[in-house]
C-alpha cells in the first residue's frame, strides 16, 4: 500500500478566515501596486505624493511621471518637516532587490507621515508597461496611455 503524498502547501495550514482577512488588510495598508498608483496619478488624486527614493541621477534617468525626487539618504528631519502630514506618501526605488523605498518609508513614518511602499518599485512599474518620465521634470500621467490591469 502506498502512502498518499504530503502536501507542501498544507505543511502549514491556512490561517482561520478572520485572521487571514486581518493580515491581508494589514498588507494593503502597508503596500500598494503600480496599477493603483497609476490609476490615482492619472485621475489627479491630490491626496498622494509619489516619492522616488533613489539618487537624483537615477531619477533623471527614468522615474514615475508625477513623482518627486527625494532620495532616502537626503531625508533629514528638517526636510521631512516641510512635507504635508495630510497627504499619503508612496515610496519606491529600483525594485525588490533594493531597499531604498523601505528606508524612505521608515524615515517618513518615523517623522509622523502617512506612507505606503510601492511593491516592485520602478521594475514592476515598467513590467506593467506604464510610461516613464526622463529628465528633471516631474511630468504627469495621462489616463489615455494606461493599460488594463487584468485583475
Amino acid at each position: 500500500m502506498t502512502t498518499p503524498p504530503m502536501s507542501a502547501v498544507m505543511a502549514f495550514p491556512p490561517a482561520p478566515p478572520d485572521r487571514m482577512a486581518s493580515a491581508m488588510h494589514d498588507k494593503l495598508c502597508y503596500h500598494t501596486d503600480a496599477w493603483d498608483v497609476a490609476q490615482d496619478l492619472a485621475a489627479g488624486i491630490n491626496d498622494i505624493v509619489v516619492i522616488d527614493a533613489r539618487s537624483f541621477e537615477h531619477y533623471c534617468a527614468g522615474h514615475i511621471p508625477g513623482a518627486i525626487s527625494l532620495p532616502h539618504k537626503e531625508m533629514t528631519p528638517e526636510r521631512l518637516a516641510e512635507l504635508d502630514k495630510q497627504r499619503v506618501y508612496i515610496t519606491y526605488c529600483d525594485g525588490i532587490g533594493c531597499n531604498g523605498s523601505t528606508k524612505a518609508a521608515w524615515k517618513l513614518a518615523s517623522a509622523g507621515l502617512q506612507v505606503k511602499e510601492l511593491l516592485g518599485g520602478l521594475d514592476f512599474w515598467r513590467r506593467d508597461q506604464h510610461p516613464v518620465q526622463t529628465g528633471a521634470q516631474r511630468g504627469s500621467l495621462d489616463a489615455s496611455g494606461l493599460n488594463d490591469c487584468g485583475c
